[in-house]
C-alpha cells in the first residue's frame, strides 16, 4: 500500500516535524528518505555530498524515495531535492503531496541556513532564494496540497495536514 501523505519542500520548511506530527496526531508510521539514505549508507547527507558528489546523492535519493513510495504506508517525507528527479516527480503523480511552503525568514530561523546544508554554501541567503526559485514550480507541480508554515507551530501545520489531506 502507498504513503497516505507524502511531503515535499525546501530545506526549513519542517518537513520531518511535520511527519513527526503527522504520524504522532493519526497513529500511522512516519518515514524520511534523508533518514532512509543516512541509515544505509552510515554517512550524513552533507557528507555524502562532499565525498560522492551531488549526481552520487541524487541517485541514491531516487532510489530511496522509490523504496519508499513502494513500501511505506503511512506518512513520508522526501528530501527537499527529490522533486528535481523527473521519474521521482512522475512516481508522485496522483498521490496525495503536500508541499510544505516557507518563506526565507522562518527557513533561516529554523535551520540557520548554515549548517549540514551542502546546496546551501557561500551566501545562505542568496543560495537558498535562487534554490527555491528553481524548485517552486517543481514543488507545485506534484502537490495536491499546500500548506504555509510561516510563523506556525508544528502542532498546527499538522493540524492542517490532516485537514487537507483527509487524514
Amino acid at each position: 500500500m502507498p504513503p497516505v501523505v507524502v511531503i515535499v519542500g525546501p530545506p526549513g520548511s519542517g518537513k520531518t516535524t511535520a511527519v513527526r506530527a503527522v504520524a504522532a496526531r493519526t497513529g500511522l508510521a512516519g518515514r524520511d528518505t534523508d533518514e532512509d539514505i543516512e541509515n544505509s549508507t552510515g554517512s550524513r547527507i552533507a557528507d555524502l555530498f562532499v565525498e560522492q558528489g551531488e549526481d552520487h546523492f541524487r541517485a541514491l535519493e531516487r532510489a530511496a524515495v522509490a523504496a519508499a513510495l513502494a513500501e511505506h504506508d503511512g506518512v513520508l517525507a522526501v528530501g527537499g531535492g527529490a522533486v528535481l528527479d523527473e521519474a521521482t516527480r512522475e512516481l508522485l503523480r496522483g498521490r496525495t503531496v503536500v508541499f510544505l511552503d516557507v518563506g526565507i525568514k522562518d527557513a533561516a530561523s529554523r535551520i540557520g541556513l548554515n549548517r549540514d546544508r551542502p546546496l546551501l554554501l557561500g551566501n545562505p541567503r542568496a543560495q537558498w532564494i535562487r534554490l527555491m526559485e528553481a524548485r517552486r514550480p517543481l514543488y507545485e507541480e506534484v502537490a495536491s496540497v499546500t500548506v504555509r508554515t510561516d510563523g506556525r507551530t508544528p502542532d498546527e501545520v499538522a493540524a492542517e495536514i490532516v485537514r487537507e489531506a483527509g487524514l
